[in-house]
């Protein structure tokens, strides 16, 4: 191994990269849904977005608290389990927009999962911000992928496709709920169903040609 490859491990290694996530991470939204705390995170170094809950996610991380005045979210740090027991602060930051690819959040009033904040159907002016029952069918939705979720583009007596439940199910519970997010941001533009379909179809392609 090169000098080079070495310097690209020194740069990058999976063993430092737990302990820099209170850095590279930020919490953008959180939302109490059924009496569970629910929080949006977003890495600023991958751009990914992150739900975590008390259940562990797709990447094994877990919310284990929420520390702050839940009236004001700029004060909240979310307490998150990753590699085995380690726990990292992760404080609450603005969503950062990057080469027009924003972070996606959550509304930031604090309740009980009840319709508000957004756009399209409940009314708001950024599109990229999730109500929590928004946030709460994304989720549900990528652990049950036959039931589909108001932003696919699917009418709700409509069978979804075979083939795209095939792709569904080829995905991790993260990188459905990822792109379940995301679709939501869709349907808060005004993004027609018909349309909503193809960038569903086409994101889950990208994601299944990832793997």
């Amino acid at each position: 191994m090169s000098g080079e490859n070495f310097s690209e491990l020194r740069e990058h290694s999976p063993f430092l990269r737990t302990l820099n996530l209170s850095k590279s991470l930020i919490l953008t939204g959180v939302a109490t849904i059924e009496g569970d705390a629910i929080a949006t995170l977003l890495d600023l170094e991958t751009r990914e977005t992150y739900v975590v809950s008390k259940e562990a996610n797709g990447a094994g991380w877990s919310l284990v608290g929420v520390k702050g005045d839940e009236s004001d979210i700029e004060s909240l740090t979310a307490q998150v389990k990753v590699a085995g027991s380690e726990v990292v602060s992760i404080r609450y930051a603005k969503s950062p927009s990057v080469s027009g690819t924003p972070g996606v959040s959550v509304s930031t009033r604090i309740g009980d999962g009840s319709r508000g904040g957004g756009t399209g159907p409940h009314g708001g002016p950024d599109p990229r911000v999730l109500t929590p029952d928004q946030l709460s069918d994304a989720r549900n939705a990528a652990r049950n992928i036959k039931a589909g979720f108001q932003a696919d583009g699917y009418a709700d007596n409509q069978t979804i496709p075979p083939e795209v439940v095939s792709k569904i199910s080829k995905l991790s519970v993260q990188q459905r709920e990822s792109i379940n997010v995301k679709m939501f941001e869709y349907r808060n533009r005004g993004v027609s169903s018909r349309d909503r379909i193809q960038i569903y179809n086409r994101l889950l392609d990208r994601e299944v040609s990832r793997r």
